[in-house]
Parts: structure tokens; C-alpha cells; sequence
């Protein structure tokens, strides 16, 4: 026996790193922003190169700092291997666009059919830095999935009617500025919602 008692106090949990937000942005805007920039000097299927091979360096960037990944970002990586593969192999640019496409729509399917199960996903993966009661919960994931779903049928709009140079340019500067606004926007109804606890104040 160690001598500490049932009643004692308990350890404390080492606090989990987070990364700044300048380091999150570049983790996560870099690999775009790459595939960007080598698409505009060397074309699409050298683009698609550089994007699998900065989003697994991204990936692994993330995991070195923080100990940790959450599995919406496992999930997008190993689409972009998987359809960026068969880019390059193939040599048809339609499989790193539908991608786009592919990708929102699982994402939006995984968080409407959970909450057709009474499951809001979104708190497992963003419950330990949020915290929200259930309905916020279920009004956030509702709201994300249908944006998800928004994403892809955009995305199936743009690259069957403009160049490969105009959709690259959509999804890096049209998609994630997007993502980012509508983020941003659900702020009302996650403060709506926050838990807070004894000796906190609301803001109001």
C-alpha cells in the first residue's frame, strides 16, 4: 500500500498543451497554403504532391507538440493520401477535388446520425475545452453537420463549373475563410449555452 487513504485528495491531472493560435493556424492553413502556391507555379498534380506531403508533416508537427490529434484531422489526412494518390497515379484531378466534396459529406453525415441516435459527436471531440450543456451541444452539431453538408454541395458546384486554377483558388481562399466566418458565428449560441461554474459570471 502506498499509505494515502481512499479519502484523500486526488492527483492532480498534468494539464493538457494546447497549441498558440498563430502555430494552430499555420498547422493548419499551411498544407493549403502549399498547395496553393505549387499549383500556381507547377500545376495541379505537383500541388496535390506538396499537399499530402505538408498535411502529413502538419499532422505529425501537431502530434509532437501537443501529444495528441483529434480525429476529424486523422480523417481528413487520410483522405487527402488516399484521393491524392490516385491524383497522381492516375493523373486526373477529379479525385482531389471530389475529395472536397467526399470529405464534408462524411463529416455531415457522422454528426446528423449521431444526433438521430441522441449522440452530439461534436462533445466528444471538443467537450474537454468547451463546456456546454446538452442542448447546446445538440443545436451546435445539428448547425455543423447541415454547414458540412452546405460545404459539399458547394464544392460539387464550383469544380464541375469553373478551371482547376479557379477551384484551387476556392478552396483555399473561398472554403476556409467560410469555415472560419461560420465558426465564428455560432459564438452567440455557445455562450447561450456555457456551463458555468460556482463563483463564475456570466459576461451578461
Amino acid at each position: 500500500m502506498s499509505g494515502e487513504t481512499a479519502g484523500g485528495p486526488e492527483p492532480e491531472r498534468p494539464e493538457k498543451k494546447e497549441l498558440s493560435g498563430g502555430l494552430k493556424l499555420l498547422i493548419e492553413a499551411g498544407p493549403l497554403l502549399a498547395f496553393f502556391l505549387v499549383n500556381a507555379k507547377w500545376g495541379i498534380f505537383a500541388g496535390t504532391a506538396v499537399y499530402m506531403v505538408t498535411a502529413a508533416i502538419a499532422m505529425a508537427a501537431s502530434w509532437w507538440l501537443i501529444r495528441r490529434v483529434a480525429i476529424m484531422p486523422i480523417i481528413a489526412l487520410v483522405f487527402v493520401l488516399a484521393f491524392g494518390g490516385l491524383t497522381i497515379w492516375l493523373h486526373d484531378d477529379t479525385f482531389i477535388k471530389i475529395k472536397v466534396t467526399l470529405i464534408n459529406a462524411l463529416f455531415g453525415a457522422l454528426l446528423l446520425g449521431g444526433l438521430a441516435f441522441g449522440r452530439a459527436w461534436l462533445k466528444l471531440i471538443m467537450g474537454e475545452a468547451i463546456d456546454m450543456d446538452d442542448a447546446g451541444w445538440r443545436k451546435l452539431t445539428l448547425r455543423w453537420g447541415l454547414f458540412f453538408f452546405f460545404l459539399a454541395g458547394l464544392n460539387e458546384i464550383v469544380w464541375r463549373s469553373v478551371s482547376t486554377d479557379a477551384w484551387v483558388n476556392f478552396k483555399v481562399f473561398g472554403l476556409l475563410p467560410l469555415t472560419f466566418v461560420f465558426a465564428i458565428a455560432q459564438t452567440p449560441l455557445m455562450q447561450r449555452h456555457m456551463i458555468h461554474k460556482p463563483g463564475e459570471t456570466s459576461g451578461d
